[in-house]
């Protein structure tokens, strides 16, 4: 029953991304802003003009400007969701996005980076074991960008 709900809550998780970037393209404000927590936790990685989505969400940017067309949309686990795509040959982001009760509480923007998600194992007590010896983490998902032989992009790992 646990894993029925869990299934579930990372279909609506997706469902409210999906939502989000469709809300973006049309310029629906309203939608958006009712997808986010009033205090949105953000992080940004990546050339400082590349601010596309923060412009976005804060209404500083016309829905046309930039155009987030996701690629590839991925649930981790019952609240996280990323979201990968490219606009040329050289533009890559990375989304990943943390959700609470059906609200976005955090975000993560990735601009020209290839990331690596590890997931962390914890004790039976549920501490951190911590980053000794490769058994106690896994990686859960990683970058997948088209021209990426062609090219170098910085690297980074979120630990999860």
């Amino acid at each position: 029953m646990e894993e029925l709900n869990r299934n579930e809550q990372e279909l609506q998780n997706q469902a409210t991304i999906n939502s989000l970037y469709t809300s973006l393209a049309a310029g629906d404000t309203k939608l958006v802003s009712g997808l986010l927590a009033t205090d949105l936790e953000w992080w940004f990685h990546g050339p400082q003009h590349c601010h596309h989505m923060m412009k976005m969400l804060t209404g500083e940017a016309k829905p046309n400007e930039f155009k987030f067309e996701p690629r590839c949309v991925t649930t981790i686990d019952d609240h996280t969701v990323i979201v990968e795509g490219y606009e040329g040959a050289n533009v890559y982001w990375v989304h990943v996005w943390v959700l609470k009760d059906g609200l976005i509480t955090r975000f993560r923007e990735y601009f020209n980076t290839w990331l690596t998600v590890k997931k962390l194992r914890v004790r039976l007590d549920e501490r951190a074991i911590g980053w000794v010896g490769k058994d106690n983490w896994y990686t859960v998902w990683r970058s997948q960008p088209r021209d990426l032989f062609r090219r170098s992009l910085p690297g980074l790992m979120l630990a999860i």
